[in-house]
């Protein structure tokens, strides 16, 4: 079994210019069915549980051990009174979360197709690859997973595409999982987003150990590259969870940014407290204001991919993938 779950996208001319770069893809066939699990858990009778629950979940008994196991963590040691009160109380609290999801997510076929666009993108790529056939949709904690991959399904978490400025994500204890910088790409522009992500990650899954801070940011760059090669209509700054402002001014600033690194002789550093600072999830990076976004050196490894791809655009996509990540950046002689 494989399961990547998602805890969780330039300037125009430069979007559209990747727009006008995307391959056909439109002759590649993908077989890809929607089910909207939610709509039947939901429609159960909190009454009834005992007796309607295990018949839906016997339908889907793959899926059923994932959002039983994982997503609801619902213990198997239970006993089956403790079990379904407990996702008694889960339906019962969650239930306004569901109706907001059925309103927003009513028609869920203009994300369905973007999802099948993407995996065409995949297809046509890597040709080998097993693409996933189905999607399945679910409501599950706030607090908890959002999209997953597993085998062949792609698992979309609505509760995590209400929207930034959904009031529940506001509170507290969403905000400990989940706090502001993260939750305001709830959106739905990232349903589509997630499911590629979890692709990369499935194709090339991160090997970081004992890897130095500019091996880790070009090897973010290589899978920031490949995302927007799966979705080359969607804005950068989206691909990278930047706001568009973020995006621009890191541009803007590209050099300033890439001197943080070379004057504090960082690139070399395997200290997992610096690194974790300039490759990971965070609120901003501290050398560069409040202003500034985190994650800047997978923005710094994803423009050294970029330099390196302009100067050897024959270079495949597999082959950028398995490239050793310092010969790559020798190679690009990047300079901002």
């Amino acid at each position: 079994m494989r399961l990547v779950i998602s805890s969780l996208l330039l300037f125009c001319f430069l979007s559209c210019h990747n727009r006008d770069a995307a391959p056909d893809v439109d002759h590649i066939k993908t077989d890809l069915t929607t089910e909207r699990f939610e709509q039947k858990l939901f429609a159960l009778d909190t009454n009834q549980l005992a007796t309607q629950l295990p018949g839906l979940l016997a339908a889907d008994p793959a899926f059923a051990e994932i959002f039983m196991d994982h997503i609801l963590n619902v213990d198997p040691k239970w006993p089956a009174d403790s079990a379904m009160g407990y996702i008694r109380g889960f339906l019962t609290s969650h239930r306004a979360v569901y109706d907001s999801a059925q309103l927003l997510f009513k028609n869920f076929s203009p994300y369905e197709k973007q999802i099948k666009k993407g995996l065409q993108y995949v297809k046509y790529y890597f040709p080998a690859y097993k693409i996933p056939r189905r999607l399945i949709t679910y409501i599950g904690p706030l607090n908890g997973y959002g999209d997953i991959l597993d085998d062949d399904v792609l698992i979309i978490g609505l509760q995590h595409h209400l929207g930034g400025n959904y009031s529940l994500y506001k509170t507290e204890w969403v905000q400990e999982a989940y706090p502001d910088y993260i939750s305001r790409r709830f959106e739905p522009d990232y349903i589509a987003i997630n499911s590629m992500k979890n692709i990369v990650n499935d194709l090339y899954p991160e090997k970081t150990e004992d890897k130095s801070l500019l091996i880790q940011m070009v090897e973010k760059g290589k899978r920031l590259y490949l995302l927007n090669r799966f979705l080359p209509g969607t804005e950068e700054y989206k691909l990278i969870g930047y706001t568009q402002k973020q995006y621009n001014e890191s541009i803007g600033h590209e050099a300033s940014i890439w001197d943080l690194f070379v004057q504090n002789n960082f690139l070399q550093t395997i200290d997992y407290g610096i690194i974790k600072n300039y490759v990971g999830e965070g609120p901003k990076t501290q050398e560069l204001g409040d202003a500034s976004p985190g994650n800047i050196g997978s923005f710094s490894g994803w423009r050294i991919v970029k330099k390196y791809m302009e100067k050897f655009p024959e270079t495949t996509l597999p082959q950028l993938m398995e490239m050793d990540a310092d010969k790559l950046f020798s190679a690009a002689k990047y300079k901002p």
